[in-house]
């Protein structure tokens, strides 16, 4: 096992970046691929076994990269950057980083932050009807949201239609307070919550005034055709198989359709189908609709959030195996007799 030094160049604006508050990333990438990572006056030194300095050189030479285009290194993006490097994966986070959507209201960059949501947003641009599915934080809705206003305000779309399955997880909808659209608006808060983010609370109170976003239940869109629009279901999970067939037929000419949502998730009364299992076996084979399996890897909240995504998908797949087991042996065991 040879031991190596690698020394790169690296301006400090760009190396205290880098390095986070307290080394905190560099102490990651010491960890992870056991090195020596230190600064000797503008100069980063890694020392280690040559096959992982060569992985930990390449992974700060593209947080470099990112740097100079003066985007933020934040620990999201330090810790994909580590796991395409342990993957020896060849798309980098240099190119992922490339593909910039649109900006917020506040002029932060809106891009895909991993490979998975890189393919998401390719699969939008490419594709009539694209299914986005996968647990909680991987960006499904939010990208979908900044594709869809992108596209609203270059006059590619007349309006945004965005929807949900006014489900009642836990709590019933007739408890809440005032008119049938105070009810509905909780279900609905993310959507609007994206809006505001990326195209402002004033500009999006004039475009909904006018008719041209809308922001409703699914119930809403029976009995209607939808030309010319931006149309996204979220939470998709919740539909019955019945409201996603209603809603697919009502797309009319020069829309774009997203569907988003988490199979894992589902708040459907038990025993009732839903309506996104059903539309991915039915659909899978015709062409102009896509679908795109976001992972854990592909959580883009707080670290924490993946480590609890990754926890449950272990332990499901573990009590799936144990299910799979003692039907298997109470099948052999009816068998003998």
């Amino acid at each position: 096992m040879s031991v190596t030094t690698y020394t790169m160049d690296m301006p400090a604006e760009h190396m205290q970046k880098i390095f986070g508050q307290n080394d905190r990333y560099i102490n990651k990438l010491e960890t992870d691929f056991n090195v020596t990572i230190v600064d000797r006056n503008g100069a980063i030194k890694v020392t280690g076994e040559e096959a992982n300095v060569k992985k930990c050189v390449n992974i700060l030479s593209q947080l470099l990269e990112v740097s100079k285009r003066g985007d933020d290194i934040e620990e999201q993006k330090v810790d994909y950057a580590i796991t395409l490097g342990q993957e020896e994966n060849e798309e980098s986070l240099v190119e992922i980083d490339k593909e910039l959507i649109c900006h917020t209201i506040s002029g932060k960059p809106i891009k895909p932050k991993t490979l998975g949501q890189k393919q998401y947003v390719e699969a939008i641009r490419n594709n009539m009807i694209v299914f986005g599915l996968g647990p909680a934080g991987t960006g499904k809705t939010y990208l979908a949201m900044a594709m869809a206003i992108t596209a609203f305000k270059r006059d590619e779309v007349s309006r945004i239609i965005l929807t949900r399955p006014a489900i009642e997880a836990g709590e019933k909808l007739g408890f809440l307070p005032g008119d049938l659209q105070s009810k509905v608006d909780p279900y609905l808060r993310p959507l609007y919550d994206a809006l505001y983010q990326i195209m402002g609370a004033e500009s999006f109170a004039k475009n909904m005034e006018k008719g041209l976003i809308e922001v409703a239940p699914l119930a809403y869109m029976r009995g209607r055709t939808l030309d010319n629009a931006y149309i996204i279901l979220d939470e998709a999970q919740n539909t019955t198989p019945a409201q996603m067939k209603m809603f697919l037929t009502r797309i009319g000419f020069g829309s774009k359709v997203i569907v988003t949502g988490d199979a894992s998730q589902k708040d459907l009364p038990q025993g009732t189908q839903s309506g996104l299992d059903v539309a991915t076996r039915v659909l899978k084979n015709i062409e102009d609709i896509a679908f795109c399996n976001l992972t854990n890897k592909d959580v883009v909240r707080h670290p924490l959030v993946q480590k609890i995504v990754k926890a449950y998908d272990d332990y499901e797949a573990k009590e799936k195996h144990v299910l799979e087991r003692a039907r298997n042996k109470d099948n052999r065991k009816n068998g003998r007799r």
